[in-house]
C-alpha cells in the first residue's frame, strides 16, 4: 500500500499505520483523510489484519488537529458536509470496524487529532503527550465526533468542562480520567500497543468482531442488550466456537481461523 502521507505495514498480523507529515505536526488535510478511509477498508477486509495500530510521524505530534486553512473560508453547508464526510469515511469507520485500532499517542493529539485517537477503541499515550479540543478558540465546536465521544468516555461534566475551555490535559491526568487506556514512557508506547495486540490476536477472531459491535451498539442504538444476544447466538455457529470448547476441554491452547 503506497500512500503520500501515510505509511502502511503489516507485521506479524498488525497493521501500522504512521501519519506522515512530521512537518505538520501530521494535521489531517483532506488527502490525509482520503487516504485513513482507504486503509481503514483495507484492513476490515483483509483477514490477515487481526489488529491496527495508529500513530504519528516524529515524537512532537500524534495529529496536532486538522488543516484549517482547507476550510477558513467554508460556509455552514460546507462545512457541515466536510464533518460528515470525515466522521463518515474515517472516523465512525474505524469505530465500527470489526478489527480492533489502537492509538499510539506520541505526543500533541489536538482536535481532529483527538478525535482520531477517540475513535480507535483503545488509546495508548506517550507520558509526555497532550491532548485536547481547542475548536472553540476558532469559533467551532469538534466536527468528527468529539462532542460525542469524549463525553462518553469522561462524562457529560469534564467533556463539558474540556471543550468549553479548550485546555489542554497531560497524558497521565488523560489516564485518570478514562480517555486513554495507559501512559507509558515514548520508547515504550508502540510496544505496549502490541503487547495488546498480541494478546487480541490469540483470540477468536469473529469473538472479537461480535464483542466490538455490541460494545458499540450500547451507544449506538440504546439497546445492545438485543445485539449482545444476536451476536453471542451467532458465535455459536462458528468453528471457532467448536475449537475453543474443544482445546479447553482438551486443557490445550485453541487454534482459532476465524470461522
Amino acid at each position: 500500500m503506497a500512500y503520500q502521507n501515510l505509511i502502511s505495514e503489516i507485521k506479524e498480523n498488525i497493521l501500522y499505520i504512521t501519519i506522515n507529515r512530521e512537518k505538520a505536526l501530521n494535521a489531517l488535510n483532506k488527502d490525509t483523510l482520503i487516504e485513513l478511509a482507504d486503509v481503514v477498508v483495507f484492513a476490515g477486509k483483509t483477514d490477515e489484519v487481526r489488529g491496527v495500530i495508529i500513530t504519528g510521524a516524529g515524537e512532537k505530534a500524534f495529529v496536532a488537529g486538522a488543516d484549517i486553512k482547507e476550510f477558513s473560508d467554508y460556509n455552514g453547508k460546507q462545512g457541515e458536509e466536510l464533518a460528515k464526510k470525515g466522521q463518515d469515511a474515517v472516523f465512525n469507520a474505524i469505530e465500527k470496524s470489526s478489527k480492533p485500532f489502537i492509538a499510539a499517542v506520541n505526543g500533541f493529539a489536538l482536535g481532529g487529532g483527538l478525535e482520531l485517537a477517540m475513535a480507535c477503541h483503545m488509546r495508548v499515550a506517550a507520558d509526555h503527550a497532550k491532548l485536547g479540543l481547542p475548536e472553540v478558540t476558532l469559533g467551532l465546536i469538534p466536527g468528527y465526533g468529539g462532542t460525542q465521544r469524549l463525553t462518553q468516555l469522561v462524562g457529560k461534566g469534564k467533556a463539558i468542562e474540556l471543550i468549553t475551555t479548550a485546555s489542554m490535559i497531560t497524558a497521565i491526568d488523560a489516564k485518570k480520567i478514562g480517555l486513554v487506556n495507559y501512559a507509558v514512557p515514548q520508547a515504550d508506547l508502540i510496544s505496549k500497543a502490541k503487547e495488546i495486540l498480541d494478546l487480541v490476536k490469540q483470540r477468536a477472531p469473529l469473538a472479537i468482531a461480535a464483542a466490538i459491535k455490541s460494545v458499540n451498539a450500547s451507544i449506538d442504538n440504546g439497546n445492545g442488550y438485543d445485539t449482545e444476544i444476536e451476536e453471542f447466538g451467532k458465535c455459536f455457529e462458528t468453528a471457532d466456537f467448536k475449537e475453543g470448547v474443544a482445546a479447553f476441554i482438551d486443557k490445550r491452547k485453541a487454534v482459532f481461523f476465524g470461522k
